[in-house]
């Protein structure tokens, strides 16, 4: 098993896709790492403007 990409604190932005449409623009914080489901590693993730975390996963996020 390798290791989550991103840390906690780290600045991401999310890429959007039809089951995160309606998701603020900018850049988002990595408030928590989650283990790995389905393969992939997940996150939860926080943006200033929203008033709730998300949990995006590793192939969602990106540091541009």
């Amino acid at each position: 098993m390798s290791d989550h990409k991103f840390k906690i604190g780290s600045t991401v932005f999310l890429q959007r896709t039809i089951y995160n449409r309606d998701a603020e623009h900018g850049p988002y914080e990595i408030t928590k790492q989650l283990p790995e489901r389905g393969g992939e590693f997940q996150y939860q993730i926080r943006n200033l403007h929203e008033p709730h975390e998300r949990v995006a996963r590793e192939n969602e996020l990106s540091t541009e």
